[in-house]
């Protein structure tokens, strides 16, 4: 199981808090940011600050390179952690060491099944996968959706994944 969500930005921090996270970890790309944009987004600003006056910080964990990801974030102060190598597990558990943080102070949320998600899982920390913030992707992407298809397939997940306005969970 897994969590879904329409957005990002429709995190609720309360919730969070609730649920004990400290940290959001987050995608860049589709999930933050259109991935075609190269500088951030007002909402980013917002939901930055609601997580922080809630106790919780705002990290992305990205597999872009430095410049692109600190061009993206610097501006709002939002911590990241570039090249994290996703689906491989070590970007997220270099930044629980980093940051101080245990697994279960951690929810990591990305638009991505096989990247995101996945290094999530591998990791041992809560995962929400997110809709993409818009229907195109990058070259390497589109080969990523194309497998993530066939996952669903084998899975046999043959329904579409409902993505709401709040965390729900979704089952197989």
């Amino acid at each position: 199981m897994i969590y879904t969500i329409d957005t990002i930005y429709h995190l609720d921090p309360t919730g969070l808090r609730r649920m004990g996270i400290k940290a959001v970890f987050s995608d860049l790309d589709n999930t933050l940011l259109a991935w075609n944009i190269r500088e951030s987004s007002q909402e980013m600003a917002i939901l930055n600050k609601k997580l922080a006056k809630a106790g919780i910080k705002l990290i992305v964990i990205s597999n872009n390179n430095p410049d692109r990801v600190s061009e993206a974030v610097s501006k709002f102060n939002v911590a990241f952690w570039a090249n994290a190598r996703k689906p491989l597990p070590f970007g997220i558990l270099k930044a629980l060491k980093h940051y101080n943080l245990s697994k279960e102070d951690v929810i990591m949320v990305g638009d991505q099944l096989i990247t995101d998600i996945q290094a999530g899982n591998l990791a041992g920390v809560k995962t929400v996968l997110v809709k993409p913030l818009v229907e195109t992707d990058k070259w390497n992407t589109r080969i990523n959706r194309f497998f993530e298809k066939i996952i669903f397939f084998f899975l046999n997940i043959n329904k579409k994944i409902e993505f709401k306005e709040s965390l729900k969970w979704m089952k197989n």
